[in-house]
């Protein structure tokens, strides 16, 4: 019988690369029955819902869905369609593997890192109030009254909650990935020194939870400062890293970018029985319809995808076919190519054709 995953195209350069993200996989032979839903401005047109309720009553009947980038305004409208898919399907565990491949310009070499974000928390919980407005004064005037340390009354305010639930939550994942994928340490990253109450609880709560894994996987924690020296001076010293919502996903683009880019960072979405795939980077309209940007992030995610469906060795052929196709910089993206202007360069359609091509000759091992 076919799985039945839900497919969104996305927006801007999204239905290029899920396009050739969704062609590659289909190439692998494993049986699957796309069923395609809206989100983006072509629901906006449709819905008046950048995220309309048909689609997530669809992934919650899939339990299983892949995603191309999707704009969120900056600064007004719609807070954003990845953040409400992770809150309303309760897809807690962000995972960012980060890993360097040969042929993507970088300045590090031998890097292998997994970002685990949590999703559902933190200052990207939504809680916010903005300068000026009633509600925003009368709880300054309430904070102003229980704290010696006195805010400014047009000043705008963000909640950051953290739970112990949560935290627990998303740092048993992490030492579940590590010790499921043969990783070596799990780092929990904080800003506790600072934030005592919330960072704080962060880092006690990971901490009760390594002492479960003693004598499997390696635990450390660190400040997000000093992890972000860490990563650009000794990467190799880091591997699984567990962080509150924000940190991660800085922390996720600064991994990114020690292997080449947003064009090569994968992602997926995780909770209890759901998962939303998706590429790192986000949807630059700017690039639409010009079958020109890279779609590795999103043929990776893809990558991903079929390894959550326990389809190991279809994953491992098609990530073995991008290494290869990569490699060679031969059918490959401008970006990929010593001058981003050669002329060889491929669109985003031909070189999803030579990876599917590559997938017929390549040889792995389960």
């Amino acid at each position: 019988m076919k799985r039945k995953i839900t497919f969104l195209a996305g927006d801007g350069i999204g239905p290029e690369v899920s396009w050739a993200a969704r062609r590659c996989i289909d190439a692998t032979g494993v049986g699957i029955e796309w069923i395609d839903k809206e989100a983006g401005d072509d629901a906006i047109k449709k819905f008046d819902t950048p995220l309309p309720e048909e689609t997530l009553e669809n992934i919650r009947e899939t339990r299983l869905a892949i995603k191309g980038p999707i704009t969120t305004p900056i600064g007004k409208g719609f807070r954003s369609v990845n953040v409400a898919l992770r809150k309303e399907l309760n897809l807690f565990a962000c995972l960012r593997p980060c890993r360097s491949f040969e042929g993507v310009k970088s300045n590090f070499k031998n890097i292998d890192l997994v970002i685990v974000r949590e999703n559902t928390e933190d200052l990207y919980a939504g809680i916010e109030f903005a300068s000026g407005e009633p509600q925003t004064k009368e709880l300054i005037e309430k904070l102003n009254g229980w704290s010696p340390k006195k805010i400014q009354d047009n000043a705008g305010i963000s909640i950051k909650p953290i739970t112990p639930e949560a935290t627990q939550r998303i740092v048993r994942y992490a030492f579940e990935y590590a010790v499921a994928n043969g990783r070596k340490k799990v780092t929990a990253v904080t800003k506790a020194n600072i934030m005592k109450f919330t960072d704080g609880l962060f880092m006690a709560e990971a901490q009760k939870i390594a002492k479960e894994y003693e004598g499997k996987v390696e635990y450390e924690d660190r400040l997000i400062d000093a992890t972000c020296m860490k990563l650009v001076l000794h990467p190799e010293d880091l591997d699984v890293l567990v962080l509150p919502n924000l940190y991660g996903d800085i922390a996720s683009d600064l991994c990114a970018g020690l292997v080449g880019g947003l064009g090569v960072a994968p992602g997926a979405n995780i909770g209890d029985d759901i998962a939303v795939f998706e590429a790192v980077h986000g949807s630059a309209p700017k690039y639409a319809g010009k079958n020109k940007v890279n779609p590795t992030a999103m043929i990776l995610s893809g990558v991903l995808m079929l390894r959550y469906m326990k389809e190991e060795e279809a994953a491992n052929r098609l990530e073995a076919a991008v290494e290869s196709i990569i490699r060679e910089r031969k059918d490959v993206t401008y970006d990929l190519k010593d001058d981003r202007q050669d002329p060889t360069s491929v669109g985003t359609a031909e070189m999803a054709d030579a990876i599917i091509e590559r997938m017929k000759t390549v040889k792995v091992s389960v």
